[in-house]
């Protein structure tokens, strides 16, 4: 397998309404020397039945993986584990990707290269990000992602293997909210260049599921990802990049997320308990920036509930 060129690791859990598109999507690629590995993460349907028949006969090399339930971190790493190619890509089991996906990203030089994401739900599909560049330093995209100046997914990149095998860069199991971009931005700062593409080639299909309520808060954990990446960057001696995470990234994390809360009718009492129970007023109050982001901050701070009733009158207003 000497000449595979990308390996495409695809993590799956239940996903059978889903995987036959997905798998068709990367089957159909024009773009040669790739394998498919895929990694059933102990699901419950008949996913792993679909993925067997939809990969028997194909020419395309592809391994099955099959493993007891451990998460979507343990099944992506156990697909890198597997990969033989010089680049990897990640497709998630309910998504798709264009027939140019693989093509637009491989250049067989940068470290990384990107594509654009667009968001499907029905019959609606989002614009896909415009970058000015067609390539830039791995720091600056990293600066720019932290600054929240421009969507990013990881599944979006093109990594190249010898970097994530060279440092033993691996999904973290210790969050489940996060551990994408946690995995991303720590690969990216291994590297110096990434390519960019316009092209949408990348669609990630928002449905019941991918909206599911998330339990006991758990996207408050992008918090404990984004201040390892802190700890991670201020060792390597980028601290300018470790202080705009504390000062930034975290505070716009927590605010976004507590929205998402209030928007899905979470309980405000319970909302606001476990922001305290995470100190995350603190990590709040550390926000530095746009001054109307930190009146918002502060008004919050000032008084959480007032803020909240304020903040669900002007949402009526608008619905």
């Amino acid at each position: 397998m000497n000449n595979i060129k990308v390996s495409v690791v695809v993590p799956v859990f239940n996903n059978a309404e889903y995987i036959g598109t997905a798998l068709d999507s990367i089957i159909s690629q024009d773009f040669d020397a790739f394998e498919i590995i895929v990694i059933d993460d102990g699901s419950s349907d008949n996913s792993l039945e679909l993925i067997t028949d939809k990969l028997k006969g194909i020419d395309i090399p592809n391994t099955i993986i099959h493993q007891e339930n451990q998460g979507v971190s343990a099944a992506r790493n156990k697909g890198i584990e597997a990969s033989n190619g010089d680049y990897l890509v990640f497709v998630d089991g309910d998504d798709y990707i264009s027939p140019n996906h693989l093509s637009s990203l491989y250049n067989g030089e940068t470290d990384f290269s990107l594509t654009q994401l667009v968001k499907k739900e029905g019959d609606t599909v989002s614009n896909p990000h415009i970058f000015s560049q067609n390539c830039i330093s791995t720091k600056e995209f990293i600066e720019m992602e932290l600054k929240m100046q421009i969507p990013f997914n990881f599944v979006q990149l093109m990594y190249k293997s010898d970097i994530i095998k060279g440092n033993s860069i691996k999904f973290s199991s210790d969050f489940v909210y996060g551990e994408d971009t946690y995995f991303a931005l720590i690969a990216l700062s291994y590297g110096e260049k990434i390519a960019i593409s316009n092209e949408a080639t990348y669609y990630y299909i928002q449905h019941q599921k991918s909206a599911i309520r998330t339990s006991e808060f758990r996207r408050f954990e992008i918090v404990t990802a984004f201040e390892q990446l802190a700890d991670f960057y201020k060792k390597q001696g980028w601290d300018d990049l470790s202080d705009l995470i504390i000062t930034s990234r975290i505070p716009k994390a927590i605010f976004g997320n507590m929205n998402y809360f209030f928007y899905n009718s979470y309980d405000v009492d319970e909302v606001i308990d476990k922001m305290k129970e995470m100190d995350l007023f603190t990590k709040l109050s550390k926000f530095e920036g746009d001054n109307k982001f930190k009146l918002k901050i502060r008004l919050f701070l000032l008084n959480p509930k007032i803020y909240y009733k304020m903040w669900k009158r002007l949402k009526n207003s608008i619905d």
